[in-house]
């Protein structure tokens, strides 16, 4: 089985998350529908993660869960993930603790770094050339990665 793997990252606030949902579930419903089996990573730093995590559980509700994959990809252990396993492992298909090695400052961007490596597509939604999901859009686009802005407000196009 062929498995192809979408990473997610935006930013912690978003204005507008009804339009941004709006994106997600087309692109995501799409991608559900071209592709054999779909891996999506998903990280749990803010609205933009929660609307993914979201949209992908409806859509494997509505289109059903056999060619999908919802993965969330901690940077370490947690004390919410460590407080709450059981409800975490309910709602995600699949849970990975990165390396615990990571110095906790340098986690996230080793996490994100290692998602993007993975993945065949990366989706952003970026209002700004600052913060992490700008830093991760700068590393994906680096490596050539197939990176796809859906922000529709923004300063600069990325």
């Amino acid at each position: 089985m062929q498995t192809y793997t979408i990473a997610f990252f935006g930013h912690r606030q978003i204005e507008d998350i009804d339009i941004m949902e709006k994106s997600l579930t087309a692109l995501i419903e799409a991608r559900i529908s071209e592709k054999e089996y779909v891996e999506f990573l998903v990280g749990r730093n803010g609205d933009f993660d929660r609307s993914v995590s979201s949209v992908i559980r409806t859509m494997q509700k509505r289109k059903g869960s056999e060619n999908t994959a919802h993965v969330l990809v901690l940077p370490y252990m947690t004390a919410e993930y460590f407080r709450n396993q059981e409800a975490f492992e309910a709602y995600y298909d699949e849970i990975e603790i990165m390396d615990a090695s990571a110095h906790f400052k340098n986690a996230i961007t080793k996490r994100n770094r290692a998602m993007i490596d993975r993945a065949d597509e990366i989706i952003f939604y970026l209002e700004r050339d600052a913060g992490g999901a700008y830093d991760a859009y700068r590393y994906a686009s680096e490596k050539g990665k197939n990176v796809k802005n859906i922000a529709i407000k923004m300063n600069k196009t990325y």
